[in-house]
């Protein structure tokens, strides 16, 4: 049976790990709309410049603009299998946008990364970016000599401008206030779950799997889940 996850906490929990090694297992799509966004600024279209300028205002990209975003991207065929949305939603009025677009369609099933305060802001001072493609090569190592070049493409990774302390803190306090009310609207849905990301890697992975084929019949095909 397909299913559709969807990834929320703070930046540094883990997220987009956990979301790659779901899509992977159950080969389905991520979709990372902070990934559909770079890539439009990167390209220069209309999206992108759009972002770009509202960004560059100081400005919070909108709901009208992310929910017309996702929309599009889960009207593709490559999602009726399922998928793993990684970055959306992040707010109620979002929330309830995507239970419209999935109406009719198979079950959400939100999971909420927990991570304690020192732990993401030592993982996000030592992450790094792919200054070529914006993936995330991280959390490095203490002293900083991260490896200097991206996993996935060889461009050359830097430390984002915004992962200081001081932009942390209050990245982390902005997060916290504004996905209070969007974990309230889930928590009462049979789908939902809580994560310690302060696990390792593998363990969260496993729970995250474990909660997933409770939920949801996904290894009655046989051959769907894969190791």
């Amino acid at each position: 049976m397909p299913f559709n996850v969807i990834m929320i906490g703070p930046p540094g929990a883990g997220k987009g790990t956990q979301a790659e090694r779901l899509c992977r297992a159950y080969e389905i799509p991520k979709i990372s709309t902070g990934e559909i966004l770079r890539e439009a600024v990167h390209d220069r279209t209309p999206l992108g410049a759009l972002v770009k300028e509202t960004i560059a205002s100081g400005k919070l990209v909108s709901d009208e603009i992310m929910i017309g975003v996702v929309r599009e991207r889960l009207a593709k065929p490559d999602t009726q299998p399922g998928f793993v949305l990684d970055g959306f939603p992040r707010t109620v009025v979002q929330a309830r946008a995507l239970d419209e677009i999935m109406d009719g369609r198979d079950p959400i099933i939100p999971v909420v990364m927990v991570v304690p305060e020192h732990e993401l802001l030592r993982r996000l001072t030592l992450r790094r970016v792919c200054d070529e493609c914006g993936a995330t090569d991280g959390p490095g190592v203490p002293d900083g000599h991260a490896d200097e070049e991206c996993s996935r493409c060889r461009g050359r990774l830097v430390q984002r401008e915004d992962d200081n302390a001081d932009v942390i803190r209050q990245r982390l306090r902005v997060f916290t206030q504004a996905t209070e009310p969007l974990v309230a609207y889930y928590t009462d849905r049979p789908t939902f779950v809580s994560i310690d990301g302060l696990q390792t890697p593998d363990k969260v992975t496993a729970d995250l799997r474990a909660h997933i084929e409770a939920v949801v019949p996904v290894g009655n095909d046989g051959e769907r889940a894969r190791a």
